[in-house]
């Protein structure tokens, strides 16, 4: 019974008000189908679906999805402006986020709203910004030509299993300060890698699907595979609170010194709550961007070919690539960008509105929740000629507005993590390509395939690599 009852709780805290919901037939025109097939085809049919209502509702549209408040989605960039500029105590992110608390927990920036929301925040921010930040490029570098030695030469293999490895590597070496030799570092990767295949089905994002109703339950695994993991953070955690934290330069570090401006530091949940986030979010997602950048150059043999050329202008004697100078790679930085812009991780973000609200000249009930719809706005031709075109030029020529071109989302919600991401996207592929050259896989078909919340390439991204030259 503790199962049902969990399950239960957790889809009222989810749900909310659902008969006011259903009081407001006024919400923007939608599809008429069963939540339960809307759920279906937004879990496993997403891109296909939201261009399918896009064009038969408009750019501004309501889905239904179960065990959640109706969806008001927008794909377009004057509504996205008025949710981020909007007053984030009547929108907020973090309720919308709910789903996350089994594996993040409810300590997660993600989750947070109001002033804890903020305080989380600015406890973050400190190692991801400025000179700290830069501080990992080699590390970036470094464990991407280690990778690279056992990527195989002349035959077909899965990138995306290979840059998983190298941003969990990243993310394990920046926040836990682990080495190689260190034990903690095999059990994080073997652990974690567990963690995010029992999470990538999508139906996961289903609350009772989380739930544990017994070993054999699909919320049973995913509370084992979690208390392993926890089983590690915490135990690092007091690693760090025993040795002392004088010195050193990892993440964990600062947090554990951090204090809010009331001179009080992060509990130990709290810690564990976004170092897990940290861990999760700042590891899957860039590896399935670089794994999409590959893919976007390998369909685009002119912008590969430039790519090669700017590397080698930059880098002219073939030495490991100076993390330092990574920012004269505009054409690299471009080409991670573009295909940000084609293939967005992460489908959208959502605010659950605290109170009445007209958003995009739609009067909205409170408890629904408006969706700023990344991959529909990516593709507007009003704002990217030809959107299915591949043009790192765009990013070139000027700066797009933050309501165009948000893939890490927006407003005071942005990812702290954002900065990381693409200066470590702009390392490894620069890296990659000073010294190996790329082909498609024979007879490879790559779609897009749901991972649980993230939007990844079919079959790992089947790809061939070869030297550039002998070494």
């Amino acid at each position: 019974m503790t199962g049902l009852t969990e399950m239960a709780g957790r889809i009222g805290r989810v749900v909310g008000p659902t008969k006011v919901l259903d009081e407001h037939p006024e919400l923007p025109d939608g599809p008429s189908d069963p939540a339960w097939l809307q759920t279906w085809l937004w879990l496993t049919r997403p891109t296909r679906v939201l261009r399918r209502y896009h064009r038969r509702y408009g750019e501004t549209f309501t889905m239904r999805v179960a065990g959640v408040p109706p969806f008001v989605m927008y794909g377009g960039p004057e509504a996205v402006k008025e949710i981020f500029t909007g007053p984030p105590d009547e929108l907020y992110a973090g309720e919308a986020n709910i789903v996350l608390e089994p594996i993040l927990g409810q300590n997660s920036v993600l989750l947070l709203d109001g002033a804890r929301h903020m305080r989380q925040r600015r406890l973050l921010l400190p190692p991801f910004h400025g000179q700290r930040m830069r501080a990992y490029g080699e590390v970036m570098r470094d464990v991407t030509l280690e990778s690279m030695k056992g990527w195989p030469r002349g035959r077909p293999f899965p990138v995306h299993e290979r840059t998983q490895a190298i941003t969990m590597d990243v993310i394990l070496r920046t926040v836990f300060g682990l080495d190689a030799n260190d034990p903690a570092m095999g059990e994080f990767h073997t652990s974690l890698a567990q963690l995010l295949d029992g999470t990538a089905n999508p139906l996961m994002l289903i609350p009772a699907a989380q739930t544990d109703l017994g070993p054999w339950s699909p919320g049973g695994r995913l509370r084992r595979r979690l208390d392993e993991v926890d089983r590690l953070v915490y135990g690092q955690i007091r690693r760090r609170r025993r040795e002392g934290t004088a010195g050193r330069e990892d993440v964990l570090s600062m947090l554990i010194d951090a204090r809010d401006e009331d001179g009080a530091p992060m509990t130990e949940a709290e810690l564990r709550d976004e170092l897990m986030t940290l861990l999760l979010a700042g590891h899957e997602t860039t590896a399935t961007s670089l794994a999409w950048t590959f893919y976007r150059l390998l369909k685009n043999p002119d912008a590969l070919a430039k790519a090669h050329q700017e590397i080698d202008a930059v880098f002219p004697d073939h030495a490991p690539i100076d993390p330092d100078r990574v920012s004269e790679l505009r054409f690299i930085d471009a080409c991670g960008k573009e295909t940000l812009r084609m293939n967005p991780v992460v489908p959208a973000v959502a605010r659950r509105l605290q109170s009445p609200m007209t958003i995009g000249g739609w009067d909205l009930p409170a408890g629904v929740v408006a969706v700023p719809n990344i991959y529909l706005v990516h593709h507007d031709p009003r704002v990217w000629p030809d959107p299915l075109r591949f043009d790192p030029s765009r990013f070139l020529d000027s700066k797009p507005s933050p309501y165009t071109f948000f893939p890490f989302g927006g407003g005071i919600r942005r990812c702290i993590g954002m900065a990381f991401a693409l200066y470590e996207m702009q390392v490894v592929l620069a890296t990659v390509l000073s010294r190996l050259t790329i082909e498609p896989a024979p007879d490879a078909h790559v779609r897009l395939v749901r991972r649980a919340i993230t939007f990844a390439p079919s079959d790992g991204m089947p790809l061939i690599v070869k030297d550039r030259w002998l070494r």
